[in-house]
């Protein structure tokens, strides 16, 4: 891989994530999802938001983002690009960013223009799962002239998300980051992000996936989603023929990683207690890109995806609570 300064630079949405505690009845009577991403904006996003039990917890997230605070914590050099609001939601993310050493220019919204920052009210059910209510505000505004170029043009990783595929001035800033990337040796990478992302852009998608992306992430309802099959080995032989690596995760099964003919099944890693699924599949990238990065084979970023997963299940909340270079070092991961 080329040499360049920085591993990688995400785009994705800049949102806080807003945690609670609840039980089934509260999903049931806002008719939320279990262990879905809806979209809520408005009214119905004032409503949750209120309803939510006191003590509710503000950290900033983003599954993108999520992910390259993963790969800081682990020491990578790494960006993020991402539209924010100059308000007090806002300034929790960009304040966030900086505390944990992520490059984070991308323009702002002044006080006064319209809308918010984005927002998540995640609620935790008992069993652990979580149900997502995002409020995507601001953050699905990012354009081409946003973009920090010269940024691109310095990472070995492009990395995208799926969230923000809906919006055309996204995908077009999107394109362009792919472009500029590809122009200048980098990886394209690319999360899925949720079934009801491919199933809304399901061909835009396989478009990407066998044309334009390198990487791709993708848990196993979203693999078969994408091939419009219940057969999972049909589905994971098509993806293994469409980008040079593949990550499909299996929640407590592991993961399988496919590098163009080879295949590795992983098992996940063993935990004492499982607090929160938020934020599994963001880490999972987040040690898989770093073993990429640093030209690990497939199988070790493999191992590597799903030791940064296991931490952050362990704990409310989608970002590492500890730090992932103390949990790397002693399986010689660094």
């Amino acid at each position: 891989m080329t040499e360049k300064s920085l591993d990688a630079i995400a785009f994705g949405a800049a949102i806080v994530d807003i945690l609670a505690r609840v039980d089934d009845a509260f999903l049931t009577e806002h008719n939320i999802a279990k262990g879905a991403m809806t979209l809520v904006e408005g009214d119905r996003a004032e409503a949750i938001h209120s309803a939510m039990p006191p003590g509710a917890r503000e950290i900033s997230g983003g599954s993108a983002a999520n992910t390259i605070v993963g790969m800081a914590s682990l020491g990578s050099n790494v960006a993020f690009g991402g539209k924010i609001k100059d308000d007090a939601i806002g300034k929790i993310f960009s304040d966030d960013m900086a505390r944990i050493g992520v490059a984070f220019d991308t323009p702002r919204f002044g006080a006064h223009a319209p809308g918010h920052t984005a927002r998540s009210m995640i609620l935790v059910t008992p069993d652990a799962e979580r149900s997502m209510c995002t409020d995507l505000g601001v953050s699905a505004l990012l354009r081409t002239d946003d973009l920090p170029m010269a940024a691109i043009e310095d990472s070995k990783i492009v990395y995208l998300e799926g969230y923000l595929w809906d919006h055309v001035e996204t995908k077009r800033a999107f394109s362009a980051a792919m472009e500029a990337g590809h122009a200048a040796g980098a990886e394209i990478a690319l999360t899925l992000s949720d079934t009801f992302c491919v199933e809304r852009h399901r061909d835009s998608f396989l478009e990407l996936i066998h044309g334009q992306v390198e990487v791709l992430f993708a848990n196993e309802a979203e693999l078969l989603s994408l091939y419009e099959t219940d057969d999972f080995e049909q589905a994971v032989a098509k993806i293994d023929k469409a980008v040079r690596l593949a990550a499909v995760t299996r929640s407590e099964k592991g993961c399988v990683v496919l590098a163009q003919g080879e295949r590795f099944d992983i098992q996940a890693e063993k935990i004492p207690h499982l607090a929160d699924t938020t934020g599994a599949g963001d880490l999972f990238a987040a040690g898989f890109l770093f073993g990429v990065a640093n030209g690990r084979d497939p199988e070790t970023c493999g191992k590597m995806g799903c030791l940064a997963a296991s931490e952050v299940i362990q704990h409310i909340g989608a970002r590492p609570e500890r730090d992932l270079k103390e949990i790397f070092a002693p399986r010689g991961f660094l």
